[in-house]
């Protein structure tokens, strides 16, 4: 072992999972590269499980935090009200809700994925009176009880050490195969008297499963989803958590399906710079918390507002997204590429957007392509519920150069995962 990951293996708790993948020491990053302590360079194509979308250290959004900061500017402020926190709040209003003509209170719940998910989950069952929430299988939430309530990863589930009730798992798009529209089960069930539980209080889910496979569902399918709850009078809670902020092309990624989710769930890449910060995105006829009902001690990131409202101006410019769609279709048509030139992978593209990997048939081979990618200088990591899927998260602004250099990367670790999974004839 790497004698500078001695003190992490004496010191810090086994459940450290990320660098037992990256068996490294990292001190330095900017843009889309990250360096180690030895001063070898890594092409990140992870970022922060989505949480980095704009890259590392972003000059802008840097230097308005050092500003911020030299200027004495408050950092904890609990729910106090404060000039970062105004000017998110405008700016967020201004550039992105109201040219997509929606109308959202913002809730900052705590700064993490699993409180945006606690408070939505809270709120729908206040709204309705009801208990219990509909989620799908494969779908991810978060570590907190409410959030693994609504997880489908078994693992992870039985990490909470107490039964897990109040959600009924429904098949989510294409979970049978590919015909099969799984919401008439989800519609016969609602329908049916008999199905043993009554009608939910809320339906959570993510349009593109990043833990869960990357699993996505259709437009169609979203629409439709959208017509049940509004028909049986459930909350639709999306969670954008790691595939909104552009990581599928546009801002939230339910915005293609057209539909206008009753509670929006942020975090991750909405801080802009990798601060930890989260909102809730709730319709304001849904907002009847009385004050201090839902509270936490660091709602109230001020740095990550600066970070946030700057990471804002970005969308302001209409180039940007269209940049982010040309990368997505680099992406698709490489993955492809990939697919048909390796039959070895037994492999198929999954995904959307720059959430996108290929999710292979040969048991181990996409944790080979990960961890031989991390040998040649890529990060990356895989998912689903047998880690059958590598996948790619390169940042949103990613330039085109370094884009390619990482697929050179990933194709010459391919190679070496197929060579090693091939079988030894005498």
């Amino acid at each position: 072992m790497n004698k500078d990951l001695k003190v992490f293996e004496n010191l810090e708790s086994e459940v450290r999972s990320y660098c037992r993948s990256f068996p490294t020491v990292f001190t330095k990053a900017k843009g889309s590269i990250m360096w180690d302590k030895e001063g070898k360079e890594y092409i990140d194509f992870f970022c922060g499980a989505g949480a980095l979308n704009y890259g590392h250290n972003d000059p802008n959004m840097k230097q308005k935090l050092v500003d911020y900061i030299m200027s004495d500017g408050i950092t904890h402020s609990l729910d106090k009200a404060t000039t970062p926190k105004q000017e998110f709040l405008t700016t967020f209003n201004d550039v992105i809700l109201k040219p997509r003509d929606l109308d959202y209170k913002v809730m900052f719940p705590g700064p993490t994925g699993t409180n945006t998910v606690e408070s939505a989950l809270k709120l729908a069952r206040k709204v309705t009176g009801r208990t219990e929430v509909i989620t799908f299988t494969n779908g991810f939430h978060g570590m907190t009880i409410g959030s693994l309530s609504v997880t489908g990863n078994a693992f992870k589930r039985k990490g909470a050490g107490i039964p897990l009730h109040n959600a009924v798992t429904m098949p989510y798009d294409r979970y049978m195969d590919d015909t099969t529209d799984s919401l008439d089960y989800l519609e016969h069930y609602l329908e049916d008297g008999g199905s043993g539980v009554e009608v939910p209080a809320a339906v959570i889910l993510e349009t593109v499963q990043g833990e869960g496979g990357l699993n996505w569902a259709s437009n169609k399918w979203l629409k439709r989803l959208e017509e049940l709850c509004n028909r049986f009078d459930i909350l639709l809670i999306i969670d954008d958590v790691q595939a909104g902020v552009g990581r599928t092309g546009t801002f939230f990624s339910f915005e293609p399906a057209g539909i206008k989710p009753d509670i929006v769930c942020m975090s991750k890449s909405i801080g802009g710079y990798g601060s930890p910060f989260a909102i809730t995105l709730i319709k304001p006829e849904y907002d009847i918390w009385a004050p201090g009902e839902h509270n936490g001690t660091f709602r109230g990131n001020n740095h990550a507002f600066v970070t946030a409202t700057e990471a804002l101006k970005y969308w302001d410019d209409p180039a940007f997204e269209k940049a982010i769609h040309e990368k997505i279709e680099k992406v698709t048509s490489y993955l492809n590429r990939i697919v048909k030139d390796y039959p070895e992978l037994d492999g198929y593209v999954k995904g959307r957007g720059l959430m996108q990997g290929i999710s292979c048939g040969v048991e181990g081979i996409a944790e080979d392509v990960a961890a031989e990618a991390f040998k040649r200088g890529l990060i990356m990591e895989t998912a689903g519920a047998d880690d059958e899927v590598f996948k790619l998260f390169p940042a949103i602004n990613m330039d085109n150069e370094t884009l390619e250099r990482g697929f050179d990367v990933i194709e010459e670790s391919v190679k070496a995962a197929v060579a090693k999974n091939e079988p030894v004839t005498n």
